[in-house]
């Protein structure tokens, strides 16, 4: 499973390169998720992008809001870079290569924090959601997005099932990962300790985008070779098991083939609070 560590190296390298196609993924989800920023928006002030990948959410928030500073954060410098890249000539916008928790200079100054699906990676959930309350002035708003159980994300729990013969379980305690933050009793719980109010959830479900293009499943194959559960699983496999769990991870996808593209069930909260 993928930790907090890992986005500085390889596998923010490997988001950096796909961001195109992760963003393709989440953008049945994405206007949600911005409507619910903007909708807590100030119209002046201080933003911070926790996890911010690639920069799409601070793009979006920095051009609806041109009267914001929106900083975007980030522990892969190749997401930094390409979010730099795609961010050039918007004026209110910016990126660091930092450790959120840690970047105790922007302390007090934000009057909106947002995430996409960038919360969940924390070894300690309460000390994380401390800190970034410590970023926050009284009465700030936070909104991020975070998968819901992988039972309901088939575009992850499928290909591990393909990759290895089982389907895959939620887990029953917190562990740091994509799917950390999916029980929203557990995170109820975790933001009101560390210091967050008004708390207001919202499910979405979406098709995650996976293949298009001219071989649709050819695409999707590759994707999920490269980005999600299933990728360490087949980069990891010998070289007499991977043809078949390559031939499997193609039925599966083919079976989601529909009108010339590849979407698997997906599902989110999306989540907004207040710092007390």
């Amino acid at each position: 499973m993928t930790l907090a560590h890992d986005w500085a190296g390889a596998v923010g390298e490997i988001w950096a390169d796909e961001w195109q196609r992760t963003d393709r993924g989440f953008s049945a989800m994405t206007p949600y998720l911005d409507a619910a920023i903007i909708a807590a928006a100030p119209e002046r002030g201080n933003a911070i992008d926790i996890g911010c990948g690639a920069g799409g959410t601070s793009i979006a928030l920095a051009k609806a809001r041109p009267g914001l500073t929106v900083t975007g954060i980030d522990l892969s410098p190749a997401l930094v870079d390409t979010a730099r890249s795609r961010a050039a000539g918007c004026n209110n916008l910016s990126f660091r290569v930092a450790d959120a928790t840690a970047a105790t200079d922007m302390d007090g100054t934000a009057d909106l924090l947002v995430s996409r699906h960038g919360v969940m990676f924390f070894d300690d959930p309460v000390a994380g959601m401390t800190a970034l309350r410590r970023l926050a002035v009284p009465g700030a708003a936070l909104v991020f997005s975070c998968f819901d159980s992988i039972t309901l994300n088939r575009f992850a729990a499928d290909p591990i099932a393909a990759a290895t013969g089982r389907e895959p379980q939620p887990a029953t305690a917190y562990a740091p990962g994509p799917f950390g933050f999916a029980d929203p009793d557990f995170v109820t719980a975790t933001l009101t300790a560390a210091g967050w109010g008004e708390l207001h959830r919202e499910a979405v479900a979406f098709g995650y985008r996976v293949g298009a293009g001219d071989d649709p499943v050819g695409d999707a194959v590759n994707f999920f070779s490269r980005i999600g559960p299933s990728a360490p699983l087949l980069r990891e496999a010998s070289p007499e098991a991977r043809p078949a769990m390559i031939a499997r991870l193609t039925e599966v996808v083919s079976r989601h083939l529909h009108d010339g593209v590849v979407d698997f069930p997906a599902a989110v909260w999306l989540w907004s609070a207040r710092a007390a």
